[in-house]
């Protein structure tokens, strides 16, 4: 099971996300739920990165685990994009169920 963990600041305020695991879904190279789960969270980094002026820390290893913090106030784009990324993990959960994506708000 894929486990997807927002992260709050001391303002209450999502400021990242956590990601840990594989959905089991399917075998390695043919699981969709971890390829839609991974395009998501790599995209919100890479777009974290080129579109904002936010500092931020990402930490990643193979097995499954990417985690995305903003070090600073998190801006109104950056907002945008962790809504924008929890929008598909939900979609993603609604579609397959809890079973392989498990969402701890």
């Amino acid at each position: 099971m894929i486990k997807v963990t927002s992260i709050h600041n001391e303002k209450d305020e999502v400021c990242g996300f956590r990601v840990e695991g594989h959905a089991g879904y399917a075998k390695k190279g043919q699981d969709i739920i971890c390829s839609a789960v991974s395009v998501l969270a790599t995209n919100t980094v890479n777009s974290v990165e080129a579109l904002t002026n936010d500092k931020f820390s990402c930490k990643q290893a193979e097995d499954g685990f990417l985690e995305l913090i903003l070090v600073e106030d998190v801006s109104k784009e950056s907002k945008l994009l962790l809504d924008s990324f929890f929008l598909g993990i939900e979609a993603i959960v609604q579609e397959y169920g809890n079973k392989f994506v498990n969402l701890l708000k």
